[in-house]
C-alpha cells in the first residue's frame, strides 16, 4: 500500500501552502500598517510617495506569491482587507492630488475589494470636510461633500448578497456620513452668514 507515500506528499505540500500563507499573513499586516500611514499623512499634506512606492511593491509582492499557485488564499479574508486598505489608500492620494479616480483594473484588485475600499474612503473625505470647516473654506468642504455623494451613489448600485461582496454595511455607514456631514455644512453656513449680519449690521451703527 502507497499510503504512507501519499501521506507524506499530502503533507509536504500542506506545509509549503502554511509557509507561504504565513508570509501571506505578514505581507497583509505590512500593507495595512503602510496605508493607515500613507491616509494619516494625506491628511497632513505629507509627502507620501515613497511610501505609496513600497506599498505598491508589497501588493504585488503579495499577488505574485499567491495567484499562480494559491488562488484561495489570495481570496482570503485577511489579503482582501489589506488589498481594501490598499485601495482606500491610493483613491485618496489620488483625490488629494486632483487627479483622477482608478478603477479597479487600473489598480490591479477584485471588484469586491475596490469597492469595500471605496466604501471607508467616505469616512476619510468627511474628515477633510470637517477640516475645511474649521478653516472657513465652504467651497472646499462642498467639494468634498460632493464627492462623499458620489462614492455613497456609486455604492448604492450593488445590490449583492454578502456572500458575494459584504457591502450592506458599508452603504449604511456611508449614507449616515453624508446625511451628517449635509447637516454639519449646512449649521456652519447658516452661522457664517449670521455673523456676516451681524458684523455688518455693527459696522453701520
Amino acid at each position: 500500500m502507497n499510503l504512507d507515500r501519499i501521506g507524506k506528499e499530502i503533507e509536504a505540500e500542506l506545509d509549503e501552502k502554511d509557509s507561504v500563507r504565513e508570509i501571506a499573513i505578514k505581507s497583509s499586516r505590512e500593507i495595512i500598517r503602510m496605508a493607515s500611514r500613507i491616509i494619516t499623512g494625506l491628511h497632513k499634506r505629507k509627502d507620501v510617495k515613497e511610501e505609496l512606492r513600497r506599498m505598491k511593491e508589497e501588493v504585488w509582492h503579495l499577488k505574485s506569491l499567491l495567484l499562480k499557485e494559491y488562488p484561495d488564499l489570495f481570496y482570503a479574508g485577511f489579503v482582501q482587507n489589506a488589498l481594501q486598505e490598499y485601495v482606500e489608500a491610493m483613491l485618496f492620494y489620488m483625490i488629494i492630488s486632483e487627479k483622477d479616480i482608478p478603477s479597479h483594473k487600473e489598480l490591479y484588485v477584485n471588484p469586491g475589494a475596490y469597492l469595500l475600499g471605496a466604501g471607508d474612503l467616505v469616512g476619510e473625505l468627511r474628515r477633510e470636510v470637517l477640516e475645511y470647516l474649521r478653516k472657513g473654506d465652504f467651497h472646499k468642504a462642498e467639494e468634498y461633500l460632493e464627492l462623499m455623494e458620489s462614492l455613497y451613489e456609486m455604492l448604492l448600485r450593488f445590490n449583492y448578497p454578502s456572500g458575494l461582496v459584504p457591502i450592506k454595511q458599508k452603504q449604511d455607514l456611508a449614507r449616515a456620513l453624508v446625511e451628517k456631514t449635509r447637516g454639519e455644512i449646512t449649521i456652519a453656513t447658516m452661522n457664517k452668514m449670521l455673523q456676516d449680519k451681524i458684523e455688518s449690521f455693527e459696522k453701520k451703527m
